[in-house]
């Protein structure tokens, strides 16, 4: 537990102190915030839609979340090439228990950032419509958290070159994150991308979002639920087998 305990305050301690990563970090999800959410606001209201900051926010506070989980995978490249994580993995404690210490930390910083871009929005004029799910939202959010750090640890087991791991997980991420149905319903959506969107794990996050934040929900609460426990589960189990097989 100990080791766990000091790689998961340390990613923590790592946020905290990079003040121009905290800013950047939230700088893209408020820009879609604010450009889309005004932007298109008026034309999601004629549609009879109602308020497009209400429906856009839940997307947005995945997109924190997800780019900033998987990117943490990111840093386990560059403490390789440090010389950190050679220290780290040839210390007398469980792989098992750097990679859950790591992944930990990861998603928690990922969940602060979602908690942020949700305060945020309310700023921007989002309005939950039951301010007593809003602890049942972060319990997601520190689900989805765990399960693309995860991911990001997994993929990031394979590399060892930081600028090929910026190329893949752009290649990766993207396409999830549009994929999802954080900017635009599911309803009325030609059945290819209805059907890829089924397959995409992020669009349960963004569904359990919606249905806790604002009342809308296209596939269930209990369906979206367990689907981000089984993916997450899958993607735990993936990644620490891979992270044990790193070679330094």
């Amino acid at each position: 537990m100990k080791t766990i305990y000091i790689l998961w305050i340390r990613q923590l301690k790592r946020y905290v102190r990079s003040k121009s990563r905290m800013i950047g970090s939230l700088a893209q999800p408020l820009l879609f915030l604010v450009s889309l959410g005004y932007g298109f606001g008026h034309v999601f209201e004629q549609a009879g839609q109602g308020s497009y900051i209400n429906f856009l926010a839940p997307g947005i506070i995945a997109m924190s979340i997800i780019f900033s989980a998987i990117f943490m995978g990111m840093e386990i490249i560059w403490d390789r090439q440090f010389g950190f994580l050679k220290e780290t993995l040839v210390a007398p404690v469980s792989r098992m228990n750097i990679m859950i210490g790591r992944t930990l930390g990861g998603a928690t910083v990922a969940t602060m950032q979602g908690i942020i871009v949700f305060l945020i929005s309310m700023i921007a004029g989002f309005t939950p419509y039951n301010c007593a799910l809003v602890p049942f939202a972060i319990l997601v959010m520190v689900l989805v958290s765990v399960m693309f750090t995860a991911f990001g640890t997994m993929v990031a087991s394979f590399l060892d070159d930081m600028h090929g791991f910026q190329m893949i997980m752009n290649f990766l991420v993207m396409p999830m994150f549009f994929m999802s149905g954080a900017l635009f319903p599911f309803e009325g959506l030609p059945p290819a991308i209805a059907t890829i969107a089924k397959f995409d794990p992020l669009s349960y996050g963004v569904d359990a979002f919606r249905t806790l934040l604002i009342n809308q929900s296209h596939f269930g609460l209990g369906i979206d639920v367990l689907v981000l426990s089984v993916i997450t589960f899958i993607f735990l189990s993936l990644g620490s087998y891979f992270f044990s097989k790193i070679q330094i």
